[in-house]
């Protein structure tokens, strides 16, 4: 199954999710790709893949300068793959704008990959080329939901992205659900953001809720995924609970977004 991590606002912890979500996937015995798909190339970072590590990327590949099979790369965790991103993606949206099946390019790539369980994008925030390529390839999208006051407005947006690209160009594509993410319980105003979303969304919205959790952000900076740098802290065990409670959604036929 392909699912793009997607959000077009920033700063929801949407890369955080890819890479922790892919970790606790591989570790329950899955073969994982984590693809990202995001110029600032964060969650390679947060694998613990540097830039110079980086020779052959996402970018090549859609471009057409070379095979996917040459830009994945294994890495420290069994059962998780990259594709990495480099500093070029940031051109890649103008260097595609006038290429043919330009909204495909990614979805092709991925036909030569038929050996994994899961394939997660990590998309940019942004709704451009590059998460348009995502959503193309993709069987489902996986929201990231900052718990904050303006947090159904940007969804709102999002999920007529979603309905435009089924309508247009990939009609498999479903909404697999939304997680709510930074949520610090001691907050009223999280509490009443995340019963507004569950009121509008119903189960659409993951019963799991990730934390404001300090080990989340400090993972990165180490190479790790929070899961690996310490796996007892709230965040990491948030996100094994999620690849539980993703597994189970994946296990049944999906609705159709509302």
């Amino acid at each position: 199954m392909i699912i793009a991590v997607a959000n077009q606002k920033g700063g929801v912890g949407k890369t955080t999710t890819a890479v922790n979500l892919a970790t606790a996937l591989a570790a329950a015995g899955k073969q994982v790709l984590l693809v990202d798909s995001d110029p600032q190339g964060n969650a390679s970072t947060g694998l613990g893949v540097g830039r110079r590590q980086r020779d052959v990327s996402i970018y090549e590949v859609l471009l057409g300068e070379a095979l996917l099979v040459d830009a994945v790369q294994k890495t420290s965790i069994p059962g998780l793959s990259l594709l990495p991103a480099s500093a070029a993606l940031s051109g890649a949206e103008v260097e595609l704008v006038d290429g043919e099946r330009r909204s495909h390019r990614l979805a092709d790539a991925l036909q030569s990959m038929q050996c994994f369980d899961f394939v997660l994008i990590d998309c940019p925030p942004s709704l451009g080329l590059l998460t348009l390529n995502a959503l193309v390839a993709a069987h489902s999208v996986l929201v990231p939901l900052q718990a904050e006051f303006f947090a159904l407005e940007g969804l709102s947006q999002l999920l007529g992205t979603i309905e435009r690209v089924r309508s247009g160009l990939n009609p498999r594509l479903q909404l697999l659900g939304i997680v709510l993410t930074m949520v610090d319980r001691r907050n009223r105003l999280s509490d009443n953001v995340c019963d507004d979303v569950r009121a509008v969304m119903g189960d659409k919205v993951f019963q799991t809720m990730v934390p404001r959790n300090v080990r989340l952000s400090e993972a990165p900076s180490h190479g790790l995924p929070a899961l690996l740098y310490d796996s007892r802290c709230a965040g990491s065990e948030a996100y094994v609970a999620l690849a539980r409670e993703l597994l189970a959604r994946t296990a049944r036929p999906l609705s159709k977004a509302s």
